[in-house]
């Protein structure tokens, strides 16, 4: 990290939460996600980060953001028809993309450093692998999000310069 954050030692990250021995057996479903889980693992994190960071907008952004993904998903998972269930767990989806870009803002402006994030972003890529899977269960628009095919931007981008020289 940079010499701009506080605090003498970054938080560590756990990508594969365990089960806390010390908490009593879950009482709501949500509890029992592994996505939840990881959420909540993530949120923990990023608590710990921002506590460090200067005042600037993409701390406070992470603040909501990550908090953002567990409450989105345990609404969602509360949800009885198909469409409320993926409308939070969009949402949930969509916050924790925000994470990811909060973190690269924050690589950007030198608050922390990019190999510092880069697990992080990691744990937020496999919570959104997680829930892309529970929308391909409840959302006929799953089938849309590509996640794994960041290459679409540069296609569309080419696509879009051919339509303009056709054009000419």
């Amino acid at each position: 990290m940079s010499k701009r954050n506080h605090g003498s030692e970054p938080p560590t990250l756990n990508p594969n939460p365990t089960p806390n021995l010390s908490r009593p057996e879950p009482l709501f479903d949500h509890e029992k996600l592994e996505v939840y889980q990881s959420a909540i693992a993530f949120c923990a994190w990023a608590g710990e980060l921002i506590d460090r960071l200067p005042r600037i907008a993409a701390r406070d952004q992470l603040d909501r953001a990550s908090t953002s993904i567990p409450l989105n998903i345990a609404e969602g998972n509360a949800k009885f028809s198909p469409a409320d269930r993926s409308r939070f767990l969009e949402i949930a989806r969509g916050s924790a993309v925000e994470c990811a870009s909060c973190l690269d803002v924050l690589v950007a402006r030198k608050a922390t450093d990019a190999e510092f994030a880069r697990p992080a972003k990691e744990q937020l890529a496999g919570i959104v692998r997680m829930l892309v899977g529970l929308l391909k269960r409840f959302s006929e628009r799953a089938d849309v999000m590509r996640e794994e095919a960041p290459e679409y931007a540069v296609e569309r981008e080419r696509e879009q310069e051919h339509d303009y020289e056709e054009k000419r």
